[in-house]
């Protein structure tokens, strides 16, 4: 399902993670500690080791087994650029997931979370035959907007208090992508 390495920009694939990679996506997070702060809920110090991204793509690895989710990793052979995760995958009648991404702060404004959110949702259509995906982004995250709204993402609401990011109940604007209008089942 999600095995594949693809290409989003020259020089960078998406690929699933590993467990091997933990201390690759280790030294990501802590390089873009400050970058990631306002967008994510707090961190304590032991996320940022090496054990927990073990443990969390052991995790990510076992719920993407059950059909649940399908996380990648953007990668440019030397380091960890970012990710990029399905989650909460239904099917049946709603055939749906969220969207979530993050980019390193080296690479934004350069198109790669714009790429990688498209390969994500050609995924998500062809190999996993969803109807639908949705995605939030704080109210002031402009940049998050831009790329949702680039990759065909509609504006459908603002959730008040919808995610505990940064130490606060923050509200955020919730966008949704049709992809196809097959049947369900």
């Amino acid at each position: 399902m999600i095995g594949d390495v693809l290409p989003v920009v020259p020089g960078v694939v998406m690929r699933p993670p590993d467990p091997a990679d933990a201390e690759a996506i280790a030294q990501a997070y802590r390089r873009n500690r400050e970058h990631l702060r306002p967008w994510e809920p707090q961190r304590d110090e032991e996320f940022f080791t090496t054990a927990a991204h073990d443990a969390r793509v052991r995790d990510q690895l076992a719920l993407a087994e059950a059909g649940q989710m399908a996380p990648w990793l953007l990668d440019d052979g030397a380091r960890v650029l970012g990710a990029v995760t399905l989650s909460n995958i239904m099917f049946g009648p709603l055939r749906s997931a969220n969207l979530g991404y993050w980019v390193d702060a080296e690479q934004t404004g350069r198109g790669l979370a714009t790429a990688a959110v498209a390969v994500a949702c050609r995924i998500a259509d062809e190999r996993l035959g969803l109807h639908r995906l949705q995605a939030g982004t704080l109210v002031d995250n402009a940049a998050s907007q831009r790329v949702l709204t680039k990759s065909g993402f509609e504006h459908i609401g603002t959730a008040r208090d919808y995610l505990h990011i940064d130490g606060h109940w923050r509200d955020h604007v919730l966008f949704q992508k049709i992809l196809n209008d097959r049947p369900a089942f």
